[in-house]
């Protein structure tokens, strides 16, 4: 007795055999006729990006959607992304309104921008308390704690500790030995 896997792969053979042998024959008849172009009103349909709403404006919340399509496949997705800067303001803003103000310069402090613009100013961002020079002391011994992508203050402290590694007579000689090989002198020892 026959499992029915095999039948079902018997008639599917069958059948496969019989369309391809129909198409065949049907292609074979019209080897006389005239070619024409043949026109469809079938269109591929569209992805369309969903559109997301942030109704709320005080969540500091930015909505962005997108979509692709192809013959074949249409994908289409939105999102809602945080904005930290907006987070960063507000919070601020409800600090300095509620009479924190070191608080609130503290906390914008921590954006690099922020903490650059007062370092240029001669106002030092607060530090764990001080404020002023003393802040401005307290940040030059720990510059691990200076925010991410500071350039101003972060490289003059290191500017500091290289020249403090680097001898004086190893510099002259490796500057001699830099304009020597700019220049194209041989030098020989």
């Amino acid at each position: 007795m026959l499992k029915p896997i095999t039948i079902g792969v018997v008639l599917a053979t069958v059948l496969i055999f019989l369309l391809n042998s129909m198409m065949n024959s049907a292609l074979a008849a019209d080897t006389n006729t005239v070619s024409s172009t043949v026109v469809t009103d079938k269109s591929v349909p569209t992805a369309s990006a969903p559109s997301v709403v942030v109704n709320n404006s005080d969540i500091c919340k930015v909505a962005t959607s997108g979509a692709i399509q192809t013959n074949i496949l249409g994908i289409a997705t939105g999102v809602v992304v945080d904005d930290e800067l907006c987070q960063l303001l507000k919070l601020s803003r409800q600090l300095y309104a509620s009479g924190l103000k070191v608080a609130s310069v503290s906390l914008l402090a921590t954006d690099p921008r922020v903490f650059d613009s007062l370092v240029m100013a001669g106002t030092p961002p607060p530090y764990m308390g001080a404020i002023g020079s003393e802040a401005l002391e307290k940040w030059k011994s720990n510059p691990d704690m200076i925010p991410e992508g500071s350039t101003v203050f972060k490289n003059d402290v290191l500017k500091i500790n290289v020249n403090e590694d680097v001898s004086d007579g190893e510099f002259k000689k490796f500057l001699f030995l830099a304009m020597a090989m700019y220049i194209g002198l041989p030098i020989l020892f």
